[in-house]
């Protein structure tokens, strides 16, 4: 058998392989148990193989490589459409076989154990973030129904967390302070460790240098900078920073036919997580442009202008995308453009 190609669909505990020759003729389908798995690998000759992009995805992607195979990382929306027909394992795994052999397939960059871990610790603090905001909503709603209610603000929470603590403060009955008393103890708890949890990925941001030179663009703090720089092993990937954008999900959706082009919303695909964090960054930009001359604010402010907030705000967002691309390519820092001359610099 002359393996040339190999799709593998991933698996808990049962595998299956599907590989095909040079001239894509089908010359094995087989299942394999967990601790088959690499056994099977090292036995066969260098070949091009093929997974879907999941959770485990990047550890068998680094352990089938150690064995001289070259591995690329498929998303699981492009293997689909090559899937002929019903829900199978050795349907999927045909699909990705196929797939993966596609000149203009797009593939997902492997991640190295250490990039995984920074990631842990970014969903681990976005998981509790998100813990928080449930109780601090739920301490707001329980001091509602007793009539105390402060103005909106996380900030503001410990107002009320304060109240608890004179016990002739407030008109509220002691069954009802036992529990507020319990959610205030497990906010504090979150509090800190969510500051834990940043002091690491500080601690990170400092020891990487691509880090450290996305932090230098605006609206990018050390958690997104460090995000980006654990997200994106190899921005060469990417042909421009446009694709870049586009891959996170920074960009209008198409509704486009018979020549009429039609922009919707944004597209909303790609990584969440790091469009959040850009949108939030770009946002809090815009909140300080007061004062700046340089030529990324006088294009923001030019903007909010015309287009409304959020529309500014995603496009700024899509800007900085495009710049993290074109910092970490180059391997130079964030350099503010010149403002653009006026009509009458311009003459003069």
């Amino acid at each position: 058998m002359e393996i040339s190609t190999v799709g593998l669909d991933l698996a808990k505990r049962v595998f299956q392989v599907h590989a095909a020759d040079a001239a894509g003729n089908v010359v094995l389908r087989q299942k394999l148990q967990r601790a088959e798995v690499e056994t099977f690998f090292a036995r066969l000759p260098p070949c091009l193989v093929g997974l879907e992009a999941c959770s485990t995805a990047h550890h068998w992607a680094r352990t089938i490589r150690r064995h001289g195979h070259n591995v690329r990382l498929i998303p699981p929306a492009y293997v689909k459409p090559y899937v002929r027909r019903g829900k199978t394992d050795a349907a999927d795994a045909a699909a990705i076989c196929e797939a993966v052999s596609r000149p203009h397939m797009r593939f997902v960059p492997v991640k190295s154990e250490q990039q995984q871990a920074a990631l842990l610790h970014h969903r681990t603090r976005d998981l509790l973030v998100r813990q928080r905001t449930m109780l601090i909503g739920a301490l707001r709603g329980h001091f509602a129904e007793f009539g105390v209610v402060v103005p909106s603000g996380q900030h503001r929470v410990a107002q009320l967390v304060a109240l608890l603590q004179d016990d002739d403060a407030l008109d509220i009955p002691p069954l009802a302070r036992e529990g507020l008393r319990n959610l205030a103890g497990a906010l504090q708890q979150l509090e800190e460790r969510i500051e834990g949890i940043e002091k690491i990925l500080m601690r990170e941001h400092r020891a990487n240098p691509v880090s450290r030179r996305l932090a230098t663009i605006p609206g990018v703090g050390p958690i997104t900078a460090s995000a980006i720089a654990a997200t994106i092993p190899d921005a060469g990937l990417f042909r421009s920073g446009r694709d870049l954008a586009a891959w996170i999900g920074l960009v209008p959706k198409p509704h486009s036919s018979g020549g009429k082009e039609k922009l919707g919303a944004v597209s909303k695909q790609g990584d969440r997580y790091l469009r959040r964090l850009l949108t939030v960054g770009a946002t809090a930009a815009m909140r300080h442009l007061k004062g700046k001359t340089d030529g990324l604010s006088a294009w923001t402010r030019a903007l909010l202008e015309r287009r409304p907030f959020r529309l500014v705000s995603l496009a700024l967002a899509n800007k900085m995308a495009r710049i993290a691309w074109a910092v970490m390519t180059r391997g130079d820092t964030y350099r503010a453009p010149a403002p653009a001359a006026t009509g009458a610099t311009a003459a003069a």
